[in-house]
């Protein structure tokens, strides 16, 4: 597994660098300071993962994720911050970020890592308790109008509620493949990037 890390502080970024390199499945490319290296490093190296910061000198680590993400959706990012900030939470994940774990999480580290280089998205356990809190709104939507049925709707709120495409398919008596499929037709249909997207537009217009 490659990474990237970009982090203001360099002896943090260093640090990171020696510890994630005592396992032998990880390979650290190299290291950043601010968002415009992070953007820079993430074109040239093309990294399983860009652990980034969030609060950075010049371009913010959110900022250089809508970057990446502009030029490349499938890029796993995964933000490793000190800051439970609300209006960051939401930013990351509007993005498309694949993850955001704090920092003084660090025995969590190395399993995000594997876990976002497979595709998954992480969250920490501070944040998925408050999302229906800080997401939810007031808003409905109509999704009949965007010719999402009665059967994909229930598989959006299962989405929203954390549970994978195994899960779904147990409760809902289908197979994993037709919960994939309709996963994909909604993500089409509402032009969403991922789940964790989805997740986010449902409490939005809950």
């Amino acid at each position: 597994m490659k990474i990237v890390i970009v982090d203001d502080d360099r002896l943090v970024s260093l640090s990171l660098k020696t510890i994630l390199e005592t396992n032998n499945e990880i390979q650290v490319l190299a290291v950043g300071e601010n968002g415009e290296e992070a953007v820079l490093l993430y074109n040239t190296h093309k990294p399983d993962v860009l652990l980034m910061d969030i609060r950075m000198q010049g371009m913010s680590g959110l900022e250089a994720a809508g970057t990446i993400l502009k030029q490349d959706s499938s890029a796993n990012i995964l933000f490793l911050t000190t800051f439970l900030d609300d209006e960051y939470i939401v930013q990351a994940l509007h993005l498309g970020a694949k993850g955001y774990i704090l920092k003084q999480n660090f025995e969590s580290l190395i399993p995000a890592l594997k876990a976002v280089a497979n595709g998954q998205s992480v969250f920490g356990s501070e944040i998925i308790t408050r999302l229906p809190e800080f997401l939810a709104s007031s808003s409905s939507f109509d999704y009949a109008s965007k010719g999402i049925t009665d059967k994909e709707q229930e598989i959006i709120e299962l989405v929203a509620d954390g549970l994978s495409n195994r899960e779904i398919a147990r409760q809902l008596f289908l197979s994993e493949g037709t919960v994939r499929n309709y996963l994909s037709s909604v993500l089409e249909k509402l032009q969403l990037r991922d789940r964790t997207q989805l997740a986010v537009f449902y409490y939005q217009h809950r």
